[in-house]
């Protein structure tokens, strides 16, 4: 006898299963609200006990997901916890229980539960599951390497729906908006087999139709514009959708923001935009923390969003820590004009910082101007800086440690410069495929004859690449700072150490490499720095890494003949929808002695 499971019922089965997941949720969100009452309640519950005969195919941890057990989180490994499942759950275990095995392809599976006063057991006997035998695609677009079911696989509904969810995703991110797409599984439940059917024709490619904006009384729709990915004529794409999600938030001007893309005219998707402004403008920030770079510290930070409507943003940053003393203000101001119908931002920046080195301090005067360009893929910043500096060697120093002579005293540095970042990761928070350029160019002006003129670049590259759950990086720079007029201040110089470059050392306290183990505290004139790292999952959201970090930094201009200060570690990662937290250990290759903790929030690659 066969079956034709449609789509249809195979999602309606893990609705079945999923109706379990959302009593759960109920009984989380009653749980919450018990810190706002003085009186704690406490839900009856009873511990479990999950026995199986059989294959042992089944997994636990989906048993207790797809029933509502609670168990302790991956991360609190140290815990003794028993499972347990609330008193009012147990009425739903039969209908559960027999949607999940369905589900998972164990149709003539038998179950039995037994409750006493504390405790649920479950025995399962598996049975024989329900296998694929023959997977039958026809289609003018790849999806081969999606539909990833193996034949003699047990066949799973979950898997079956996320497959096709993962096929019309594909289609819509690459353009494709009027695809016709028919897939059926038909299941003989007497032989236990599965035969799956894709027919798929991807259609004609669709473009973006005309953007309609509303809903903003303080922000011009040329602004609002500006952040659209989803440009007139261009090819549709959900991830040009996602981007322009992104952008308008990032603005910070709106409490809430809608993107909609659920018109379709012939192969022509218009895009209607609909925002609603800020309520609350104001933010305030403060608190204590710690950062690899200047170690434990207290910050605050003021901004003004919508700062006198269009979506300027005003913001005051204070930092104080033991290396590091900083007040910045920032002015911030999207689209001021265009270019050729390229939109251009501009920032401006004031402030004062006073930055401990190995052996010398900076204190430094500063303001910046910038325009700055930015798409989907590119940012492109032009500007003029003008700092005034004073650098003076610590009262500690020991003198035999300097390699050259510090360059100290007064400096006024006026510069244009101009930035460049090209991305193509498949994503900014945790990237696994794509690379990354980026570059910068500064030309300090001689305009008097005691000014320094100088000419400084530099150039970063990453590549990203996943072999199925391992992940491989690298990261490469170079730099060069070339002396034209006079002698430039040492903060100008490159140094290495910190959660960027060489993690056996801290934050810029690498100077001049004169030994594969020793170096001095005088900047650079050329930089090499060489990253390579491969991360792999645990447990969970828990990752590991092994890492390996060289540096070259050499005391004249375009030397790349200099020793290298090389050092390996391990790390471990916990992925957030932020991105993740690192700790990494690194020590250098030569002398073991010489090692350090790096903390980050977020990945280096």
């Amino acid at each position: 006898m066969y079956r034709k499971i449609s789509t249809t019922l195979l999602i309606s089965s893990i609705l079945l299963w999923g109706d379990t997941n959302s009593t759960i949720s109920d009984t989380n969100r009653s749980k919450y609200a018990l810190f706002s009452s003085d009186e704690k309640i406490v839900f009856p519950s009873h511990s479990i006990e999950c026995k199986f005969i059989g294959m042992h195919n089944l997994q636990e941890s989906d048993i207790q997901k797809a029933l509502g057990i609670d168990v302790k989180s991956s991360y609190e490994f140290w815990k003794d916890y028993n499972p347990s499942i609330k008193d009012k759950l147990i009425p739903t275990l039969e209908d559960s229980m027999r949607s999940f095995l369905d589900s998972e392809g164990y149709y003539d599976a038998i179950y039995d539960i037994k409750v006493s006063r504390d405790r649920v057991v479950i025995t399962i006997h598996e049975d024989k599951p329900v296998t694929i035998q023959d997977i039958n695609i026809t289609s003018d677009y790849d999806i081969s390497k999606i539909v990833d079911f193996q034949k003699d696989e047990v066949f799973t509904a979950k898997k079956f729906i996320t497959i096709k969810q993962k096929i019309t995703n594909s289609l819509m991110k690459d353009g494709y908006c009027s695809y016709d797409f028919d897939n059926k599984a038909f299941v003989d439940l007497d032989n236990h087999r599965a035969d799956l059917r894709y027919i798929l024709k991807k259609g004609g490619v669709c473009r973006f139709g005309k953007v309609n904006i509303k809903g903003s009384n303080s922000v011009d729709d040329n602004v609002i514009a500006s952040r659209i990915r989803a440009r007139e004529g261009k090819r549709f794409s959900t991830e040009r959708i996602q981007e322009s999600y992104d952008a308008l938030y990032a603005l910070d001007a709106f409490d809430a923001v809608g993107v909609k893309y659920d018109r379709k005219f012939y192969n022509v998707v218009p895009i209607d935009v609909v925002v609603s402004d800020i309520t609350k403008p104001w933010y305030f920030m403060g608190g204590i923390g710690y950062d690899t770079n200047v170690g434990a510290r207290v910050q605050s930070e003021i901004v003004r969003k919508n700062f006198m409507g269009n979506a300027k943003k005003l913001r005051l940053r204070l930092q104080y820590s033991k290396i590091e003393q900083l007040a910045e203000v920032t002015l911030f101001t999207p689209a001021l004009f265009d270019i050729l119908d390229y939109d251009i931002d501009s920032f401006m920046k004031f402030g004062y910082s006073n930055l401990k080195y190995t052996g010398f301090m900076e204190k430094k005067i500063y303001a910046t101007g910038s325009f700055a360009y930015t798409n989907e893929m590119l940012e492109l910043n032009m500007g003029f800086s003008m700092e005034d500096l004073t650098v003076s060697l610590l009262d500690d120093f020991e003198e035999d440690k300097l390699t050259q002579a510090i360059s100290t005293g007064d400096f006024f540095l006026a510069y244009p410069f101009i930035r460049f970042v090209y991305d193509k990761r498949d994503s900014k928070l945790n990237p696994r495929y794509g690379y990354y350029v980026a570059g910068m160019l500064e030309y300090g002006i001689p305009y008097d004859e005691d000014a320094s003129g100088y000419i400084k670049y530099q150039l970063e590259a990453r590549a990203v690449y996943s072999i199925d759950k391992l992940t491989l990086a690298t990261v490469a720079k170079v730099g060069i700072l070339e002396e034209k007029e006079n002698e430039v201040p040492e903060s100008k110089k490159f140094f290495a150490g910190g959660a960027y470059s060489n993690r056996a050392y801290g934050y810029n306290r690498i100077g001049v490499i004169l030994t594969p183990s020793r170096y001095g505290i005088d900047g650079a004139m050329t930089m090499a720095n060489l990253s390579l790292e491969a991360d792999y999952p645990l447990l969970g959201d828990i990752y590991g890494a092994i890492f390996n970090d060289n540096t070259m930094l050499t005391i004249n201009s375009y030397d790349f003949t200099g020793d290298i200060l090389s050092s390996a570690g391990v790390g471990v990662r916990y992925m957030t929808p932020i991105g993740p937290i690192k700790v990494d250990i690194g020590m250098n290759v030569k002398d073991p002695s010489q090692y350090g903790v790096q903390f980050q929030i977020g990945q280096s690659f």
